[in-house]
């Protein structure tokens, strides 16, 4: 058989690389960049050619998994389905809708088949308890989206290919490769912003690899953005810069009288106070921004996973529109992609229509803060969650005090988990569902087309075949759903209303059919490089979705949540925990495959030359980082890159857990971020858990 030449998109990250697969007799024999590709042009990351060793890795589940007597066996897909219902619906019938609960990791939206699948399997369980990464990860965008502009997903993105001064705060993108804003080869748009005469300028506690690139960097203690960003506004509006542009008609005066004297006090002298950059850089860096031809402000994980993180997205996109730097070219844009998942308005805003029931916190979107599902599967009483369902994650490892995560998920009834790995929460569930995955896959990337800095639309066909009798991700919901039908129907005889039935390929060319663009998915088989739509462009007043179409720039919650802050006291003493990103690891679950963990040693404790002196701690040695929640011990590396009095540990680490089939992940283990972090801790505003500037505790221990 002669070697076959596949080109599709990679859907490990954000960026969505085009891929060349040289396939032979089914076996992937080289993957490199495709250079036709009319998004990425031939760019990719070592996590693309990874995607060859997750094909092959021996650990990677293909067939169902039952767990009987505390062994796991293989099961038919019919048994397996069969017994998932009974334990689903059993539940539901003894206890209430509400007592099985969901919970949707991060990988659910780089997969075509979940992401269009999942949700009727997740509606028809009607349940009130579901959990997904995005309360860890992005909610204070869709918040602020949905608040400003009418729908949840109308997201601006950074309009990089054309911006003359890019600021980055608590954003890693050149190891991101770009996160809520889809972009692959970041350093070559660096250097195109440097060689037009722009500037890069990045604000964060550590030196990050995208400061390395930048034109400036400035140290900001964990946790003060909102202060840096108040004060940027202060600026614009007490020194008379405003400049609406086009949008001075969609904006009500009133609420910007009303945000400037909500700012009054926020001046670059008392964000010098809270942040550690001096008010005179402060107002240098303001002047820069404004005096830009164009200019845009982006902020992203070190930003939205903090105390303020919904405010602070709030007052990102406000510095953009105050600046005139919003819906106009090299400032803050929204994409017009071709099958688009923002035109529908809300009837109602989705958010704190009910709440947690132990903590009160606020669903938003249809689903609750992670940061409550521990405690609201074992906190007894009326709603208590006595199963789960999981799909694309593990919790156990990505959520705040994963410890006492994986005690809840140890004390439920019945679990069942849709993963492609025994991992450390896959390992409680009694049954495993696993789907074909990666290069066995059809794709088409809806969410990040949604995000992405130039227009694009693509689909891929599966570079090779799935193994025989192995499911792919929506045949696996639509097969789990009729089977949770059929049982409720026999124990109850409620009958779920049919609905038609439609193959993944039927109703994604429908999705493309509805959109701008009217595009259909034999038109896209006939482009395996993709079809190029153009660059970002205008879309305002247009497409906004609020009450009167106009940007609601200063919603009574963010009034609220200021008042808040302006009421609050920062207690700086002790270090403070932040993340970080390797480039060849943004998943837990990337952990198992060999390419991806080769080299030193990257699950370490960054702690600054000053503090490690004083503590007597040397690059190699081991400390003891501890927090409220728990402790963990992990090697140090002492450098100038991370600010004094902030410690930096990477997130997904922590696979020294018995019970897990990742064998060369237990190699190496590192330990778990989220071992440390604080499940109480979260933003008033939003409930999302704060993941940045925890307070902990170091030491040296004994030798």
């Amino acid at each position: 058989m002669s070697i076959e030449t596949k080109y599709r998109t990679c859907n490990l990250c954000e960026a969505i690389c085009g891929l060349e697969v040289k396939v032979e007799n089914n076996t992937v024999l080289s993957i490199r960049g495709d250079e036709q590709d009319v998004f990425s042009k031939g760019h990719i990351c070592p996590k693309a050619v990874g995607m060859k060793d997750l094909h092959e890795d021996p650990d990677r589940l293909k067939t169902p998994l039952v767990k009987r007597d505390g062994k796991w066996i293989d099961v038919s897909w019919q048994e397996a389905y069969a017994l998932a219902a009974k334990g689903i619906i059993d539940t539901q019938i003894k206890y209430g809708k509400d007592a099985v609960g969901i919970y949707q990791g991060n990988p659910s939206v780089h997969n075509l088949g979940t992401s269009l699948f999942s949700p009727d399997f997740v509606r028809s369980l009607k349940t009130k308890n579901r959990y997904s990464a995005t309360s860890v990860d992005q909610l204070a965008h869709h918040l602020a989206a949905e608040y400003m502009f009418g729908n949840q997903l109308f997201i601006p993105v950074p309009d990089i290919n054309r911006t003359d001064f890019w600021l980055i705060l608590g954003g890693n993108p050149m190891v991101s490769n770009g996160s809520m804003m889809t972009a692959p080869d970041i350093r070559g748009k660096l250097r195109d912003i440097q060689d037009r005469g722009g500037q890069v300028v990045v604000i964060d506690p550590r030196f990050t690899e995208t400061a390395e690139k930048a034109d400036q960097h400035l140290f900001i203690r964990p946790g003060s953005d909102i202060y840096l960003l108040l004060s940027m506004i202060h600026i614009i509006l007490f020194n008379d810069k405003m400049e609406l542009k086009h949008l001075e008609n969609c904006i009500d005066a009133d609420e910007i009288t009303a945000i400037k004297a909500a700012v009054a006090q926020f001046t670059p002298e008392l964000a010098e106070e809270k942040t550690g950059i001096p008010a005179v850089d402060i107002q240098g860096l303001t002047d820069s921004f404004l005096s830009a031809k164009s200019a845009v402000c982006y902020g992203r994980l070190g930003v939205s996973a903090s105390k303020y993180g919904g405010l602070s997205h709030w007052a990102i996109n406000t510095i953009n529109i105050l600046s005139g730097n919003f819906d106009k070219a090299g400032g803050a844009m929204f994409t017009n992609p071709a099958v688009n998942v923002s035109s529908r308005k809300s009837k109602t805003k989705r958010f704190k229509r009910w709440s947690s029931r132990v903590r009160g916190l606020p669903e938003y979107g249809g689903e609750l803060p992670s940061s409550t599902l521990a405690e609201d599967i074992l906190t007894p009483g009326e709603g208590q969650i006595k199963a789960m369902i999981t799909s694309c994650g593990n919790p156990v490892l990505s959520v705040p005090n994963g410890t006492k995560m994986d005690s809840a998920f140890e004390s439920l009834d019945f679990m069942v988990c849709i993963d492609i790995y025994l991992n450390e929460t896959t390992k409680h569930a009694d049954v495993i569902l696993p789907p074909a995955t990666g290069l066995e896959t059809p794709h088409y990337a809806i969410a990040f087309h949604n995000l992405a800095v130039h227009n694009s639309a693509k689909y891929s066909e599966p570079a090779v075949e799935k193994s025989e009798g192995a499911k792919f991700d929506w045949e696996i919901f639509s097969e789990l759903g009729k089977a949770c039908a059929a049982y409720q129907f026999q124990q109850t005889g409620e009958a779920i209303p049919d609905k038609p039935e439609y193959t993944l390929e039927q109703k994604l060319d429908m999705l493309l059919s509805f959109g701008p663009h009217k595009l259909n998915l034999e038109t896209l088989k006939k482009h395996p490089h993709g079809i190029d739509i153009g660059p970002l462009t205008s879309q305002l007043p247009g497409r906004l979705l609020t009450d009167n179409q106009q940007i609601h720039v200063f919603p009574d919650i963010y009034q609220e949540s200021i008042e808040t802050l302006r009421k609050s006291s920062q207690d700086d003493d002790g270090f403070l925990l932040i993340g970080r990103r390797n480039l060849r690891s943004n998943n837990s679950w990337m952990h198992n495959l060999h390419r991806m963990v080769k080299g030193p040693n990257t699950c370490t404790a960054l702690i600054h030359p000053t503090d490690a002196s004083r503590l007597q701690i040397s690059t190699g040695e081991i400390i003891e980082v501890s927090s409220d929640v728990g402790q963990v011990q992990i090697e140090a590396e002492v450098s100038e890159e991370i600010m004094p009095g902030t410690i930096s540990i990477p997130h997904g680490w922590g696979h020294n857990r018995s019970g897990i089939r990742m064998s060369i992940a237990q190699e190496h283990a590192g330990v778990s971020f989220n071992d440390l972090a604080d499940e109480k801790l979260v933003d008033e505003l939003s409930g999302v858990s704060v993941i940045n500037a925890i307070p902990i505790q170091v030491k040296k221990l004994n030798s």
